[in-house]
C-alpha cells in the first residue's frame, strides 16, 4: 500500500471501521507529518455535546501510526509496531473540525534504522496536536511506540 490520504483513509473502512464511521479522516501525510481531521458529530459526540475523548484519541493516534506504518514499509523489513503508553490533556470543548498534526516523523526513522542495527527494540514518544477551526488547542496527545523486528 501507498502512503496517500485516500488509500490510508480505504484501509479505515476495513481496519479501523470505528474510526472510519466517527469521520476520521487522514488528510496529509509526507514523510515528517501526518494530519488527521475529524469533525465533531452527533455520531461521535459525548451527553456534553462536545467530541468524545475516545474519537479525539483514534484521530491523534492514527496520525503517529501512520507514519510509524510508513516508514516501516519503507524499511522493506518484517517490522511490529505497538504503543505501549499513551498521555492526554483536554483544554477545551471539541466542537467543529479538529485537526490533529503530529511532525515526529523523523522520530520513527531513527528507531526503525537503529532496531534493525542492532536488532534490539526501541521506544519513542510523538506528540499530536488538535487544533480547531480557529487554531486554538483542543488536546494533546503523547504515544510511546515501539518497534522491534519479527522473527
Amino acid at each position: 500500500m501507498s502512503f496517500t490520504p485516500a488509500k490510508l483513509n480505504a484501509y479505515l473502512i476495513t481496519n479501523l471501521p470505528s474510526a472510519w464511521l466517527t469521520g476520521v479522516r487522514v488528510k496529509q501525510i509526507d514523510a515528517d507529518i501526518c494530519k488527521v481531521g475529524v469533525k465533531h458529530s452527533w455520531i461521535n459526540q459525548n451527553p456534553f455535546k462536545s467530541m468524545y475523548f475516545a474519537v479525539q484519541a483514534m484521530a491523534a493516534e492514527l496520525s503517529t501510526g501512520a507514519l510509524v506504518m510508513q516508514q516501516i514499509k519503507a524499511s522493506n523489513r518484517k517490522v511490529s509496531m505497538l504503543v505501549a503508553q499513551n498521555k492526554a490533556v483536554f483544554s477545551k470543548k471539541a466542537k467543529g473540525k479538529i485537526l490533529f498534526t503530529c511532525v515526529d516523523g523523523h522520530l520513527v526513522n531513527r528507531a526503525i534504522e537503529e532496531t534493525i542495527a542492532n536488532g534490539q527494540g526501541q521506544t519513542f514518544w510523538m506528540k499530536s496536536t488538535g487544533l480547531d477551526q480557529t487554531g486554538e488547542v483542543v488536546s494533546e496527545f503523547e504515544f510511546e511506540w515501539t518497534v522491534k523486528l519479527k522473527q
